[in-house]
């Protein structure tokens, strides 16, 4: 994609002013919609309480399914707010894409991997501090080494994998429906009413299976994000 995005330096740090409002925009619309179903819970719930209980219930069956037991009640509310921000910021650009003065403001914030790496990094971080927390310092490197020694070095690659795999996999499949999206969209707009009519019912299908994919991949996130804490968890 041949965007530009405005960048503001500030004591020698540059920020994407692209990805810093788009992620805001997608925490108010997440806040907005909590808010809004949350308000007046009662025991005999109403459409909107039971839409925010089946939002939980599902993301507390992804945490149930890496770590059954009590222990994993713990990362509950991690899973509900990670599959929220990621499920909103996946489809945020579906829906609003703000282009102005030849610099892009608003889009999915997911489709930068500045953006999904910082993800799998609190990711990772939080399973080796949840690792720390339950085996200690000492206990903890030595699960490093379990079964048997030599699989230490191979042990130490796979962080470095799983970092890869859970931050590219979800940026490459944002990025290229958006990539997609924005080609069908130059089409239309500029080779004439023919071409217009073609694509457009091609963009309409491809922005469909857009949102099916960026649901899919933020289930996908959380779901590994709470195996890879609950390996942290076992002592091998």
């Amino acid at each position: 994609m041949d965007e530009k995005y405005p960048i503001v330096s500030l004591y020698g740090l540059r920020f994407n002013l692209a990805n810093d409002l788009s992620a805001l925009i997608s925490c108010i619309i997440i806040f907005a919609v909590v808010f809004a179903l949350s308000r007046h819970l009662t025991m005999k719930p109403n459409k909107k309480q039971n839409a925010l209980e089946w939002m939980v219930d599902f993301t507390n069956n992804i945490v149930k399914s890496a770590m059954p037991g009590e222990e994993g009640k713990q990362f509950y509310l991690l899973a509900f707010v990670l599959f929220l921000y990621i499920f909103i910021a996946n489809q945020l650009g579906l829906i609003i894409q703000v282009i102005f003065n030849g610099f892009t403001w608003v889009k999915s914030p997911t489709t930068d991997p500045v953006i999904t790496m910082s993800f799998a990094l609190i990711v990772l971080l939080l399973s080796h501090y949840y690792g720390v927390q339950k085996f200690g310092f000492k206990g903890y490197l030595a699960n490093f080494a379990k079964p048997v020694s030599f699989l230490l070095p191979i042990n130490l690659l796979e962080e470095f994998t799983n970092f890869l795999t859970l931050s590219l996999r979800l940026y490459g499949n944002i990025f290229a429906g958006e990539v997609l999206l924005n080609l069908l969209a130059k089409m239309a707009l500029s080779h004439g009413w023919i071409t217009s009519i073609v694509t457009m019912p091609l963009e309409m299908i491809w922005q469909g299976f857009s949102v099916f994919i960026g649901s899919i991949q933020a289930f996908v996130f959380v779901t590994l994000a709470m195996v890879y804490i609950s390996d942290k968890l076992e002592s091998e």
